[in-house]
């Protein structure tokens, strides 16, 4: 496995500071079942010229009408940190903001997917969040798919885009926005400080799930510190042995034991930590599926889910997707999503 610091290297790294390191990070491989080297549907285009990109991008959106085709077959074929560089490039060369220029030409979900494209990751994530705590009512559900399966290195980088962005905390704005055992998991996550080892302690795994066994199970009501505590300070590989140990003490399966002790949000979080630890795919698989099933889609959640993991292990989702609904995730997608939006997402994920 590779260690923390072979995450860091070329030069593009350097100059654009946090978002090459960031994309990497998140495909930390402390996982369980998580394939060591995971497979992104986006690499760095090569070769590449930023110069030659914005000139591209100048002539699709100059004078009367959008070519909307030039757009996506540029954005969608160039890392976020090439994405930078031309903009960087445009501003140049054009005296323009290439994004408030790509907001005056195109709108609707497309409009979406390139803004998103536009951004660097720890700010995308940190407007997703800010956008899933502000407003009527709480989007918990982006919270925790992004909180419960992100790296301590790409918490610390979303906590500090948030603070950049809206000059408040991510944690207080958490924190007014939740309550009770829920408020308490979220918060212990905003820390970005869970264990990072690869090392299995065998003796510490037995007696967490003895601890956690003793915390739900054996008890009459439920010890949830216990539970926030060891979900939320083990490292991934840890977990993993945790959750074998308490099957092997019980023959019950951990996450049923949240089911039986949990509900409602606090639930969906832990299960949400334990379903990433045990296959991050096939947790980000069903996110994708619950986007595009029922009435209308989440095309909020299905741009995010695309953009966020394309460069870092949209592959491995994709065969997870497949494996689990029969179908695969192009036809999906075809199926719920129409005209440069559709051509967009399809070009994201090829």
């Amino acid at each position: 496995h590779l260690k923390n610091s072979e995450f860091v290297g070329n030069t593009e790294a350097v100059f654009l500071g946090v978002s090459v390191n960031f994309q990497l990070k998140m495909s930390y491989p402390g996982y369980p079942n998580y394939p060591s080297q995971p497979t992104p549907t986006v690499r760095p285009a090569n070769p590449f010229d930023a110069r030659q990109d914005a000139e591209i991008l100048r002539k699709a959106m100059k004078g009367f009408g959008t070519d909307e085709k030039a757009l996506t077959n540029v954005l969608t074929n160039r890392s976020n940190a090439q994405r930078q560089q031309i903009a960087l490039q445009f501003k140049t060369l054009y005296g323009k903001d290439l994004v408030s220029d790509i907001k005056s030409e195109v709108s609707g979900n497309f409009e979406d997917v390139l803004v998103a494209l536009m951004t660097p990751l720890p700010e995308f994530l940190a407007k997703e969040l800010h956008h899933a705590v502000s407003g009527l009512g709480t989007n918990e559900e982006t919270i925790v798919e992004i909180l419960c399966t992100s790296t301590n290195y790409d918490v610390k980088c979303i906590t500090s885009a948030y603070q950049n962005l809206y000059g408040t905390s991510l944690e207080s704005d958490l924190a007014g926005d939740t309550s009770g055992y829920f408020r308490r998991l979220l918060i212990s996550l905003c820390q970005g400080n869970r264990s990072e080892s690869y090392t299995v302690d065998q003796n510490g795994a037995v007696q967490d799930a003895q601890a956690l066994l003793r915390a739900g199970e054996l008890r009459l009501g439920t010890d949830e510190s216990t539970f926030n505590a060891i979900l939320c300070s083990r490292s991934y590989t840890q977990l993993g042995q945790i959750f074998a140990e308490y099957y092997r003490l019980t023959g019950n399966d951990f996450e049923q034991a949240i089911r039986n002790e949990f509900s409602g949000n606090v639930e969906s979080g832990l299960l949400a930590i334990v379903k990433s630890v045990r296959n991050k795919s096939e947790f980000f698989a069903k996110q994708l599926q619950n986007s595009m099933s029922g009435a209308g889609t989440k095309d909020r959640a299905l741009i995010r889910i695309i953009v966020s993991r394309c460069e870092v292990d949209l592959g491995d989702i994709k065969a997870a997707f497949q494996g689990k609904y029969g179908r695969t995730l192009e036809e999906a997608i075809a199926s719920e999503t129409s005209g440069d939006y559709k051509k967009a997402l399809l070009s994201l994920i090829a």
